[in-house]
């Protein structure tokens, strides 16, 4: 038994958590756990439910999630959608007999005009779904697609997962726009989210990872906070964990991040190195995500002189990030939000000492500066310079803030106390559904009965 699993405790019954064993619908319209933290939490989440006892049915579109194997009761159901943004060929104009209803028709529609339909449109084809299938579930579960068809009765009580609102990513990205005509197209872009203020605002019980996320829940979307629980979630404790036998690599620096989203921050990373070379030139960046062949960040590289400094990896398996990790003398985080930061916590429980911002949800996670990691505000490459120099320079500090991260995410982020925690509101979330009718909170499954335009 592996020591996630363990830490849920033993099973003392048909279910782990002291109850009936149920049937869970986790919907996530992109599931892959390499396109960002919705994969993850979908993989690691479902794995926690399954050992829990649970019987758990990923139903997911492209590109489709990965789950663990060999698990009993853990199941993956492919929802396709027609996949217009696939590599190696995004954009693309489906052939006329790819056409299956009216559903694939708004999906094109919507990407012809600049827009972002896989929310709506899954949420459209999960209803159809879920209805053809009444009675064979006990809770529905979304994973942030928050589209109009949810808001349909589909045969068993919903519970949403909000990570964080996407009205945050669509502000800070307008804040970048270079000109007007990008940021027409970035509010074309994100127009799916004045769908998903709506149905949020109607839902019966969210879900989210953090305080701050919770809070901005309500500000941003207008949820009522009696409806939002925290539910922490963590870092797959037995993968990443301390090696000695990997060997620490002078002056590598390890983050996360895509180049051309600018919510992670990773531009003032670039400008950080650069004033640290001029002290310490071993120091380098390696980068776990897809780089921009163009754009503020690579010009920024290219600006700085940066190219053999800097080193951009994608597609690697979980033991190779795990090592990578594990060999950089520091991990960062420099975005300038996040509703949790999964990158922090599994940083963290490799014992790896942590250089973050405050950006959000990221302090909750990293714990307090000096103890459990460095912290420096979001958007300021001094900080981030001076952070990093500190941390490569000083051992002892590296070897103390990497022993306390790691504690402190064992006691507190973890996916199998994630999994209990969200198994409560599964079961909370039934019983309203149950006593409806005789409270003052709405059913658990309300009927929408507006356009889904």
């Amino acid at each position: 038994m592996t020591a996630e699993a363990m830490e849920a405790g033993p099973r003392t019954g048909p279910d782990a958590d002291g109850d009936r064993p149920l049937r869970i619908a986790l919907l996530t319209y992109k599931g892959n756990p390499f396109c960002g933290g919705q994969g993850v939490y979908v993989r690691h989440l479902s794995r926690e439910l399954s050992r829990l006892g649970h019987s758990v049915e990923v139903i997911g579109a492209q590109p489709y999630p990965v789950l663990d194997e060999g698990l009993e009761g853990l199941t993956l159901t492919e929802l396709p959608s027609l996949d217009l943004y696939r590599s190696p060929d995004p954009f693309r104009t489906p052939k006329r007999d790819e056409y299956r209803d009216w559903v694939d028709a708004l999906e094109v529609a919507t990407m012809w005009t600049g827009g972002f339909p896989e929310p709506a449109t899954f949420s459209l084809r999960a209803r159809r779904h879920l209805r053809a299938r009444r009675g064979e579930f006990d809770v529905v579960h979304d994973n942030q697609t928050l589209g109009y068809g949810l808001l349909g009765d589909l045969g068993a009580p919903l519970v949403s997962t909000i990570h964080h609102p996407i009205t945050v990513d669509r502000q800070l990205e307008l804040d970048a726009a270079p000109g007007w005509r990008r940021r027409m197209s970035v509010r074309r872009w994100y127009a799916f989210t004045r769908m998903q203020k709506r149905v949020a605002r109607r839902l019966p019980s969210v879900l989210t990872v953090s305080g701050t996320s919770r809070q901005e829940i309500i500000e941003h979307l207008g949820v009522r906070e009696d409806r939002i629980d925290v539910v922490h979630i963590g870092a797959d404790t037995d993968l990443f964990s301390p090696d000695p036998a990997i060997p620490e690599v002078p002056g590598r620096i390890v983050t996360t991040s895509s180049a051309d989203v600018p919510l992670k921050g990773l531009i003032h990373l670039v400008e950080a190195l650069a004033k640290v070379r001029a002290e310490n030139p071993a120091a380098h960046l390696v980068v776990v995500g897809r780089r921009a062949e163009d754009g503020p960040v690579a010009q920024a590289i290219e600006r700085y002189g940066l190219e053999d400094a800097i080193e951009f990896v994608k597609g690697i398996t979980d033991a190779e990030l795990v090592d990578l990790v594990r060999s950089a003398q520091v991990a960062c985080v420099p975005s300038l939000y996040e509703g949790f930061s999964l990158p922090a916590a599994e940083a963290m429980a490799t014992g790896t000492p942590l250089l973050a911002t405050t950006g959000g949800a990221i302090p909750e996670v990293a714990g307090p500066d000096g103890e459990t990691c460095l912290a420096v505000p979001p958007a300021d490459p001094g900080a981030l310079a001076a952070g990093l120099s500190r941390l490569l320079g000083d051992r002892e500090l590296r070897a103390r803030l990497g022993a306390a991260g790691r504690e402190r995410v064992l006691a507190k982020f973890t996916w199998a106390r994630a999994a209990q925690g969200t198994a409560e509101l599964y079961r909370a979330a039934i019983a309203r559904n149950n006593q409806a009718p005789q409270s003052g909170r709405p059913a658990a499954t309300p009927t929408y009965s507006g356009s889904p335009r």
